[in-house]
């Protein structure tokens, strides 16, 4: 079965370029140039991976994906756009983005990454077990925080970077491991969009004490529960 992408890109000539260069890699391709568009176009049709330029007319990149999240939060999604500060590229992680390739990019790279995310998808299945974590309870699958009966909505890549600590509870994660498995490498500015995402969950979870994210300098960060009696100093 040929490997079926949604491409939305209002720029005809690139969009054309993009998905005739798709298709003689042997991928099935359909391109739209509205975002409200191929909303609809997705509820109605099935694709392993999506690629969306920010800029669209009817509906733009971001809402497209934060939309698409609602009722698919696994499927990977590529952001094209000719931005690349920090803060735009946190905005489409925190939207559901899985990577961010800034515009003019090669036909290589792209397909590079399709590859690699389309590997992690099938790797990686949606896990919909809950983590207890002091005070808290923290539903993946629903991107739940739960304290004292209020629920807390966290973003997708927040509920991503949160489940790997929780994997690894009281133990180091490496920070070229997350950046790796998660936005694809660990290059600096998708370096900064993470200790973006680690303030906000420490923030998340201020409310119990014993409960913390650790900064490990130069390697990482680590997540710890432990007695009030018992200090977890950060490094």
């Amino acid at each position: 079965m040929k490997i079926k992408v949604m491409l939305v890109e209002d720029e005809v000539t690139l969009a054309n370029i993009v998905s005739d260069s798709l298709q003689t890699r042997e991928f099935e391709v359909d391109t739209y140039i509205d975002g409200r568009k191929a909303l609809n176009a997705f509820y109605n049709n099935f694709y392993h991976i999506l690629v969306l330029d920010v800029m669209l007319p009817g509906m733009d990149g971001f809402t497209l994906a934060k939309e698409i999240r609602k009722s698919n939060p696994t499927i990977p999604i590529i952001f094209l756009t000719a931005k690349s500060q920090p803060e735009h590229v946190v905005k489409g992680f925190e939207m559901g983005g899985n990577d961010y390739l800034k515009k003019p990019f090669s036909m290589e790279e792209l397909i590079v990454r399709i590859k690699n995310l389309l590997k992690v998808s099938e790797n990686d299945k949606l896990i919909t077990e809950k983590y207890e974590l002091g005070a808290y309870t923290f539903h993946f699958d629903r991107q739940i925080l739960e304290h004292n009966n209020t629920e807390q909505e966290l973003t997708f890549r927040e509920a991503e970077v949160l489940q790997m600590l929780c994997q690894n509870l009281n133990n180091i994660v490496e920070r070229s491991i997350i950046l790796n498995k998660l936005w694809g490498d660990d290059h600096f500015f998708n370096a900064r969009s993470m200790d973006v995402f680690i303030s906000r969950l420490r923030k998340h979870l201020k409310k119990d004490p014993r409960l913390k994210i650790m900064n490990i300098r130069g390697i990482g960060y680590k997540m710890v529960y432990r007695p009030l009696d018992i200090p977890a100093q950060e490094a």
